[in-house]
């Protein structure tokens, strides 16, 4: 997404000189959110952009990695040889967490690209028992689907709730019954010990039943052994900047890319956007790490203007996310980590409801499950660092942006 728009954003700007785009998938570039939903389901293909690149002059190079980067060189290598650059954009975004001591068992799976997806598809159509490492936002798309194909869904979760690192306990709470309304069985303060290979892996089977034959069992530190056709790994990402070693990059503690407000990286004519990096968010006081499609479709345009020596604002986007889980549309803008009040819109055992978070009064994060009003006016009222009254926000009766104080 990120690579893509950088590319299409220069075009829309009037840049005339050459674009490459280089890929290490073979695909053509594709969108991630349907490989969760429709692709995963069987419903849709594949989901790649529309976008005409031929007409617009951009160059795609696919299935090459980038190994490194040499900076004073103006030079990337890759598996086909350097590649020399006036600017680099480095929109390599992120890679996902392995579990630990579960490479080369057969039937465990990441989901993070459409090969990933490809070769879940499979494992739902047979309705396999399956095992969720992870009550993240992966995990609890993925159960979602699994649950529509008639899997029988268990979901493993080393903290105490789902969604754990995203918020606070008494938001999140809530959203285990969500799992078992769907029908899938969510264990929360569980650990995986080991995992015990299934019959066909004991006994080096290969071929179509082998490939879906799962690990056979899921051990829990407390000694639950869960029977496991598959299993699912959605435990979180990091940005995907290994490759940078030794290039003169600046890496936070994170990984990331530590761009400027721009999105400009620490050496000369390289920039950093999406998933990869972080930048300085003067809104919230701190530097952020986004791991959003909206943050990949919003830097883009930033890189693409300083490029191109257009005016450009420092980059500080209201960041801005969307899950579609348990039959519900979750959606949170804004960053609540600097909150000092937590207002609740509606009761969490609805169907629909809202969760504000203001600091000296204004909004600056706001959770909306099945309020996409609420969303939307509170994305605006957090650009424009509005003071709210909180008694007005409390009413879910009324509309957001009527809470303003005064």
């Amino acid at each position: 997404m990120a690579g893509v728009q950088t590319a299409v954003a220069l075009r829309e700007r009037g840049f005339t000189g050459p674009v490459l785009l280089i890929g290490a998938e073979p695909h053509q570039p594709y969108d991630r959110p349907p490989l969760s939903k429709a692709v995963l389901l069987g419903t849709a293909e594949g989901s790649a952009f529309e976008v005409d690149f031929e007409a617009l002059g951009i160059e795609l190079r696919l299935g090459v990695e980038v190994t490194g980067l040499r900076p004073a060189a103006h030079e990337v290598d890759t598996g086909a040889g350097p590649v020399p650059y006036d600017t680099l954009v480095v929109a390599t975004g992120a890679v996902p967490l392995a579990l630990p001591g579960a490479s080369g068992v057969p039937g465990v799976h990441l989901l993070r690209t459409l090969d990933d997806a490809e070769r879940l598809r499979p494992v739902l159509a047979a309705r396999h028992d399956v095992v969720i490492v992870g009550a993240g936002w992966i995990g609890a798309e993925f159960a979602t689907a699994a649950r529509e194909a008639g899997c029988a869904v268990t979901v493993v979760e080393a903290a105490d709730r789902p969604l754990a690192g995203a918020f606070p306990a008494e938001v999140a709470a809530p959203m285990a019954g969500w799992y078992a309304e769907s029908g899938a069985t969510l264990l929360t303060g569980a650990r995986v010990a080991r995992l015990e290979p299934g019959q066909s892996a004991r006994s080096g089977a290969s071929g179509g039943s082998g490939e879906l034959a799962g690990p056979g069992a899921v051990v829990l530190a407390d000694g639950r052994s869960l029977p496991a056709g598959a299993v699912v790994v959605g435990i979180g990402a990091r940005p995907a900047t290994d490759w940078l070693a030794g290039s003169g990059v600046a890496l936070g503690p994170d990984g990331a890319v530590t761009a400027d407000d721009r999105l400009r990286a620490s050496v000369p004519d390289v920039y950093a956007v999406g998933d990869c990096a972080s930048f300085p968010s003067a809104r919230y006081g701190e530097r952020l790490l986004v791991h959003h499609w909206d943050n990949a479709l919003q830097g883009p345009r930033t890189v693409a203007a300083d490029i191109t020596g257009e005016p450009v604002a420092p980059y500080d986007p209201v960041p801005y996310f969307w899950s579609e889980q348990f039959g519900r549309f979750v959606q949170y803008a804004g960053h609540h980590g600097a909150a000092d009040t937590l207002v609740w819109r509606g009761d969490p055992a609805d169907a629909a409801w809202s969760v504000a978070w203001l600091r000296d009064g204004a909004l600056v994060a706001l959770l909306a499950v099945g309020r996409p009003r609420d969303l939307a006016q509170g994305r605006k009222l957090i650009d424009s660092r509005a003071r709210l009254d909180p008694d007005l926000v409390a009413d879910p009766g009324l509309p957001l942006k009527s809470a303003v104080a005064g």
